[in-house]
Parts: C-alpha cells; structure tokens; sequence
C-alpha cells in the first residue's frame, strides 16, 4: 500500500514539474483590464517585475507586458477591420535573473460583442515539451474538440489563421470559427483559496 501511495506522489509530483514548466496565459480587455491570468502568467510576470527593480504598469502588468499590449493597441487604430487583426502577432524576449521570457501577443475578436480581447502568452525561451502538456490542460478546462485543439496547439507556434488553414485543409472562415469558439469558451471556475 505505502508503494502505490509513493508512485501516486511521484507521479504527482512529475505533473506539477510539467506544469510548472509551461506558459502563462493573460487575456485583458483593449482597455488593458485583465479578464484572466493562470497561476503560472503570475509567476512569470513576478520574474519580470523583479528584474525590473519591482516596477508595475497600471498596477499589476509587467512594464514589457504593458509595453507589448500598447503596441498591440497601437496597431489596431490603424488597422480597424478585424479582418486584419490575425495578422497582428507580436514578440519579445526579455530577461530576468533565471532565464528568458518570451512574450507573444496577438488581438482577439469577440464578433457576438465585438470587444477587442488581447491575448498575452508569456513562457521560457528553449522550453518545447511543454506543449503537449499546455494542450491537454487546456482541452480538459475548456472543454476542446479535438479540432479546437490542434488550432490552439498551432496557435501556440504563432501561426496565422491562413497558415492554420492550409496545414489543416481547411477554410480560413472555418479556422476564424473555431478561433471565435475558443474565445467564447467560459473560464473554468477558480478554485477556493486560489489568487
């Protein structure tokens, strides 16, 4: 019995090492007010903020997150039509005392309440076997089809809808409604005692 206990910790223990090691997740409004952040994007971010002598924009945002998230604002004042917005994927790499951060940020359109999403992916440099990991979490929390989830996991790679399209044989529209599915998904519900 105490054998099954230990193999039943290790095994939880190597799940919360993956865990541990994949991307964090921020959504906020175009008015930068955050819809969600997991635990991990929490993490993260206080690895930035560390790094940069404990400074914050608007309060809880990493200076280069907020700095990602105004350029991505600022590209959409010029390009208006949401059309367009699949385009818009930006990047960048910042380092902190234990490793580089990479973040990527593209616009999200919620085309029932036409409000502007910005969707923020924050994760280590030279990770990739966290994907894997990231899909399953996200497919069990949302509630995935298996085709919303192989374009999250394309998603991940930073490719656009079109490149989406062609590697999954289908339509761009087909690729945008599945984008608009998984942006409609509800949150999972907080756990009790969670940030």
């Amino acid at each position: 019995m105490d054998k099954d206990r230990d193999d039943v910790s290790i095994d939880r223990k190597e799940s919360l090492a993956v865990r541990h090691a994949g991307p964090g997740i921020m959504l906020l409004t175009a008015s930068m007010r955050l819809l969600y952040k997991d635990r991990r994007a929490g993490e993260l971010c206080q690895q930035i903020i560390r790094c940069q002598d404990g400074k914050t924009a608007n309060g809880v945002l990493p200076p280069a997150v907020a700095s990602l998230v105004y350029q991505i604002r600022k590209i959409l004042t010029v390009r208006t039509d949401p059309k367009d917005w699949e385009q818009i994927q930006l990047g960048r790499v910042v380092d902190t005392l234990h490793s580089s951060l990479l973040l990527c940020g593209t616009a999200l359109i919620d085309e029932t309440t036409a409000e502007t999403r910005i969707l923020i992916v924050i994760s280590e440099v030279g990770i990739g076997a966290w994907q894997d990991n990231v899909i399953v979490q996200a497919t069990e929390k949302f509630q995935l089809t298996a085709r919303e989830a192989t374009v999250v996991q394309h998603l991940l790679k930073g490719w656009t809808n079109r490149e989406i399209a062609i590697e999954m044989g289908l339509s761009e529209h087909t690729v945008k409604r599945h984008c608009k599915h998984i942006s409609e998904k509800p949150a999972p519900p907080r756990a009790p005692g969670s940030p």
